[in-house]
Order: C-alpha cells, then sequence, then structure tokens
C-alpha cells in the first residue's frame, strides 16, 4: 500500500459542492487517494457516493470546489480526464447478445485499435479475467460475476490510471463476490488506482487500503479498517446465555491483563454462561459516526438524488 502522506495523488478533492434543487448532495467534500491505492467511500444512502463518482468522472458538473485527477481538473478537461479513467456501475454495461469475444472486440474497435489488434486485446483480457472459456458464448448465458468481470475487462480495453467502481459486486452471491475482490486487488497490484463505492462494509474491511466516511456530503473519518475501528474503542467481552442472548459486556483494552481483569469482573457477578471477544467491527464504526445502520441501509433502494439527474 502507497503512504497517502508521500505518494503523489491520483484524485483530490477540496471543497466539492452540489445541490439538486433545494437538496444539498456534497457539502464542502474534500479527500485524497494516492495513486495505486483501493480508497472505499462508505456512506449511507443518499450521502453523495454516487454524486461524487459522477462529478469525478465528468458526468456530473459541481456548483463550487475542485477535484482533480493527475493533477488534471476534471470541469476544465473533461476529454483528458476521459482518457484516463474508466467508470463500472452498479450494472453490467455489456450486450447480452454479443458473445464475451464480440463486446471486447466492439469497444476496442471503437477505441481505434485495428482489427488485428482489437482481437489480439481481447483475448488477453478474457484471459486476464478468467473468462476465455467463455469468449464464444453469448453473454446473455453468463453469471452474474461472469458478467461483473467482463465488465471489468470492457474498462481495460484502455488501461486506466484510474478505475471507478460504484458499488461493483452488487446483486453478486458471496462467492461470486470474493472473486471479483481478487481480480479488483490484483488490478491495484499491478498500479490502477481503485476509487470505490460500497454498501458491504466486509468488502471495504477486506479489500481498500483506506476508507473515507460519508455523510451528509462531508467526509467525517479517512483511515485505515483499523484506525477507523480504533475510534470508538477497543474489545469488548460478552457473557451470552445458552440461548445465545447477551447477559453482560465488559470493555477490555485487548491485553492479555485486560482480559484478565474483565473476566475476573465476570466471575465476581455470578452470573452463567458463554464467554466471548468481540472486537469493534466496520458496522460499530457506521453506526457511531453516521448514526445509521449499514446493514439495515443495503436493504432499502439508494436515493442519492444524482440517479434521477445523470
Amino acid at each position: 500500500m502507497n503512504d497517502p502522506r508521500t505518494a503523489p495523488a491520483a484524485i483530490a478533492v477540496r471543497g466539492l459542492r452540489k445541490k439538486f434543487g433545494r437538496q444539498t448532495v456534497l457539502d464542502g467534500l474534500d479527500l485524497t487517494v494516492s495513486r495505486g491505492e483501493v480508497f472505499a467511500l462508505l456512506g449511507p444512502n443518499g450521502a453523495g457516493k454516487t454524486t461524487t463518482i459522477n462529478v469525478l468522472t465528468t458526468l456530473v458538473r459541481p456548483d463550487a470546489g475542485t477535484a482533480e485527477i493527475s493533477s488534471i481538473d476534471v470541469v476544465r478537461h473533461p476529454e483528458a480526464i476521459k482518457q484516463r479513467i474508466s467508470l463500472t456501475g452498479q450494472s453490467a454495461a455489456v450486450d447480452d447478445v454479443l458473445t464475451g469475444t464480440e463486446n471486447l472486440v466492439m469497444l476496442a474497435r471503437l477505441s481505434g485499435l485495428s482489427r488485428r489488434a482489437a482481437r489480439k486485446k481481447a483475448a488477453e483480457l478474457l484471459a486476464r479475467f478468467d473468462l476465455t472459456d467463455a469468449a464464444a458464448k453469448r453473454v446473455g448465458t453468463y453469471s452474474g460475476g461472469m458478467r461483473r468481470r467482463l465488465d471489468l475487462a470492457l474498462s481495460f480495453v484502455v488501461t486506466p490510471e484510474v478505475l471507478f467502481l460504484d458499488e461493483p459486486t452488487t446483486g453478486l452471491d458471496t462467492r461470486s463476490r470474493r472473486e471479483l475482490w481478487d481480480v479488483i486487488r490484483s488490478l491495484a497490484d499491478a498500479g490502477t488506482t481503485v476509487f470505490l463505492t460500497t454498501q458491504y462494509l466486509e468488502e471495504a474491511d477486506q479489500l481498500a487500503d483506506r476508507i473515507a466516511v460519508l455523510d451528509g456530503g462531508r467526509i467525517v473519518a479517512t483511515g485505515t479498517a483499523s484506525q477507523l475501528k480504533s475510534r470508538i474503542g477497543g474489545d469488548t467481552v460478552e457473557l451470552h446465555d445458552p440461548h445465545g442472548d447477551l447477559l453482560r459486556e465488559v470493555p477490555t483494552d485487548g491485553t492479555v491483563s485486560g482480559l484478565r481483569r474483565a473476566l475476573d469482573v465476570l466471575d465476581e457477578s455470578g452470573a452463567e454462561g458463554t464467554v466471548t471477544l468481540r472486537r469493534p467491527s466496520l458496522d460499530d464504526v457506521f453506526l457511531a459516526l453516521t448514526g445509521g445502520s449499514a446493514a439495515s441501509d443495503a436493504r432499502h433502494p439508494a436515493t442519492d438524488p444524482v440517479k434521477e439527474h445523470a
């Protein structure tokens, strides 16, 4: 992972503001993303995650503030930005009637490659994203995970400096989601900066080098998963009855001596049950910083106004 304090910025945002009608979606947004970093943006529905991505990818013009990619202003030089980025949205942008190869060759030809170069690039990308066996099959027969991998492959017909992923694993089963995580991590390891929004806290925990929590159009916390978890306290020793219901919890600093003290407290209480050690999760961080439950948030459709205006 690059050190965000010393690595040159792939993305730099300062004072970004955006309104839709009377609703303020971005309210002085500031963030910096380093080159080669996997950066996750978390927030409740309507917090402005998709609006942020759409501003950075030139799809929406901000009302105020600045946003730069590789030191290029996204408002003043949108064409230069488009040459350096790729965007994969929540729905796979593939043609179901065409085969995997045909989808890739078509985009490669539209990107200026010769017929021969386009077929070569398609074969390389199909291999890279583990789709060679499905190359000649119509995309309409692909599984959800295969469609998402093809969508990512399309993003690399011309290798981007920054890849934007707006909730890339929404609707995928657990296995497909984890397979896609491996692909995303390999892209970052190869030097591509990855900026993603996600409704899955486990995804951000496992995948992101750094995480920013967005609430009310502003970044309310930024750091690694461990740093964010440490902000809300240490481990907790929990005592559960035979039915799994929580009887008592005792905070601890995570050390051996601290654990012994917590167990002594439970012993002195005389309560019987099963003891477990619980560490803070990103769900705890999300709840503490935004006042909302990520789990319940994920069950409701997004309300980001940009989805209606983009």
